[in-house]
């Protein structure tokens, strides 16, 4: 195994273990709750197997399921967002992700929070649309998934300048 792969399996663990041991029992007003477990999918490799970043998206959605007994809505919320991820970057850095150049570490602020922003309003609507399963109760909806959009995008962007920005 590789350092690199080493440091993957760390993230994903540390990730899965602060998501459920942490996040889980955070409930601001009854709705609002940080799903920082998406931060492994934001940062996964970009030069890697799609394949890979889907079935790895799926195990840690499944996981997160397994501890939160939600019956598979975050493996669904988790793969939906693996699978637009491309997107998401192409919009988000264009010419960089063309070339394969991202640098998560070394890209503007304003690029990066856009890039969690709209992967974050993506999986929180997947997953509040899944978890309530009725479209009359679309604003519930709309205010679960802007409201924790907000809270997950301020704290997975704190992480993420936290843990991976360049010493300068």
């Amino acid at each position: 195994m590789t350092s690199f792969a080493g440091i993957l399996t760390l993230r994903f663990f540390a990730l899965l273990l602060v998501q459920v041991v942490i996040c889980n029992n955070i409930n601001f007003f009854g709705f609002i709750n940080p799903y920082i477990y998406i931060i492994f999918i934001f940062l996964f490799p970009i030069r890697d197997s799609r394949l890979i970043l889907l079935t790895v998206s799926f195990l840690l959605g499944m996981m997160v399921d397994m501890f939160s007994d939600s019956g598979g809505v975050h493996a669904a919320a988790s793969v939906s967002l693996a699978y637009v991820r491309p997107l998401l970057l192409k919009v988000s850095f264009g010419m960089l992700y063309e070339h394969q150049s991202v640098k998560f570490s070394n890209t503007a602020l304003g690029s990066l929070i856009g890039y969690v922003a709209l992967g974050t309003l993506i999986h929180h609507f997947i997953l509040f649309t899944l978890e309530v399963f009725n479209i009359g109760n679309i604003l519930l909806i709309l205010k679960k998934t802007l409201f924790s959009s907000i809270f997950t995008v301020i704290v997975s962007i704190l992480i993420i300048v936290l843990f991976s920005r360049n010493k300068k």
